[in-house]
C-alpha cells in the first residue's frame, strides 16, 4: 500500500486535488487499493479552496509516514505565502517521504521551504521568473510540463498536475496500468515532462476566424507547402491582404508563424514517438533532416537529437 498526503491551506485551487482520479483508476486498474489518499492540512479542519469550496482535511500527522507529498498550489504564492508552520512541516515530512510533489504552484511552497535548493524544478510559466529571483539556489526551467529531480517533483500549470501523477503511476504500476488511466481520463499517453507548458495556437491568438481558420488549415497539412498565396485562397483573400491581417492580428509573419507550427508537431512527435527524424521532418513540412535542425537552432537553441535524449532520459 501506497499512503499520498495531500497538503492544503486556505486558498488551494481545486484542480490540485482533482489529480486523486488519477490514483483512484490506478486502483481500479491494478485491481487492488495501491493508493490510498487523505487531506490533510496543518490544523485539520475544514479548507476553502480559491473558488469557495471547503474541503475537510485531517490535522498533518506529526509521526505517521506518507510514500508520496502531494503539495497543492494557490493562485498568487506571493500574495499568499505559505505559513512557517507548514513549511517546517514541509521539511520534517519529506524527510520520511519517498517523495514530495508541488503541484503547479505548490512547487513555490516546496521552494520557500528549501527543498529544492540546488534542484531542477518547475512551475507555472506566469510565476516562473519569480521563483527563480526569489530562489536563486533553484533551477528553475519554465519551460517544462514536469520535472522529476530525486525525490522531489514539480509540475507546471494545473492540467500538468495531471501527467504528474499518471508519470507516478507509470513509476509505480508500470506503463500498462497508466495507459489504461490515461485511457479513462481520455489523456494522452502521456505528456514527458520535457515538453514545452507553451502552444504556438495559444501563442498567436489571433482575433478573427479567418486568419484561426488559417491556422486550423495549416496544422491540418504540415507536411503540404504552405505558400502565403495557398493559405490566402484557404481563407478566400488575396495574398496581399492575408499577410497584411495575419501580422496585424498575430504578431508574426505567415512564414514565421508556419515554422513555429511545424517546430512544436516536430518536437512533439520526436518526444512521443521512434519515428526516424528523417520522417518526422518530411511529415511537418521541412525540406529535408537538416533544415528542420536548422529551425531547431534557431527555435529551441538544441538540435533534434538533443530534445530526442532528453525525452527519453525523462521517460
Amino acid at each position: 500500500m501506497h499512503r499520498i498526503g495531500y497538503l492544503l491551506c486556505d486558498g488551494f485551487q481545486v484542480m490540485a486535488i482533482a489529480t486523486q482520479t488519477v490514483f483512484e483508476f490506478a486502483n481500479e486498474a491494478a485491481g487492488n487499493a495501491f493508493y490510498t489518499l487523505e487531506n490533510y492540512s496543518i490544523a485539520g479542519g475544514e479548507v476553502r479552496s480559491s473558488l469557495g469550496m471547503s474541503v475537510r482535511t485531517l490535522p498533518a500527522p506529526p509521526r505517521r509516514q506518507m510514500d508520496t507529498w502531494m503539495v497543492a498550489g494557490v493562485i498568487d504564492p506571493v500574495a499568499m505565502p505559505a505559513s512557517e508552520a507548514a513549511l517546517a512541516y514541509l521539511r520534517r515530512a519529506s524527510a520520511r517521504a519517498r517523495r514530495v510533489a508541488g503541484i503547479c504552484t505548490g512547487g513555490f511552497v516546496l521552494a520557500e521551504a528549501g527543498l529544492l535548493d540546488g534542484r531542477r524544478a518547475t512551475t507555472h510559466w506566469a510565476i516562473a521568473r519569480e521563483m527563480q529571483a526569489r530562489h536563486p539556489a533553484v533551477r528553475v526551467e519554465e519551460d517544462r510540463i514536469y520535472i522529476v529531480d530525486g525525490t522531489v517533483w514539480t509540475s507546471a500549470g494545473m492540467t500538468a498536475g495531471l501527467d504528474l501523477a499518471l508519470a507516478m503511476v507509470e513509476k509505480d504500476l508500470g506503463a500498462d496500468v497508466a495507459r489504461s488511466v490515461a485511457h479513462k481520463l481520455v489523456m494522452h499517453q502521456r505528456r514527458s515532462g520535457g515538453q514545452s507548458q507553451h502552444s504556438e495556437m495559444l501563442d498567436l491568438a489571433p482575433k478573427s476566424d479567418r486568419i484561426q481558420n488559417a491556422l486550423d488549415y495549416a496544422r491540418r497539412n504540415l507536411g503540404s507547402p504552405l505558400t502565403v498565396e495557398t493559405l490566402a485562397e484557404a481563407v478566400h483573400l488575396s495574398p496581399r491582404q492575408f499577410s497584411r491581417v495575419f501580422t496585424a492580428e498575430t504578431g508574426q509573419s505567415p512564414a514565421r508563424a508556419i515554422e513555429g507550427l511545424r517546430l512544436e508537431a516536430a518536437r512533439l512527435m520526436i518526444e512521443q514517438s521512434a519515428h526516424p527524424l528523417d520522417t518526422i521532418a518530411r511529415e511537418t513540412g521541412f525540406r529535408d533532416r537538416r533544415h528542420m535542425r536548422e529551425a531547431f537552432m534557431r527555435g529551441f537553441g538544441v538540435p533534434p537529437q538533443a530534445v530526442r535524449r532528453e525525452a527519453r532520459a525523462a521517460g
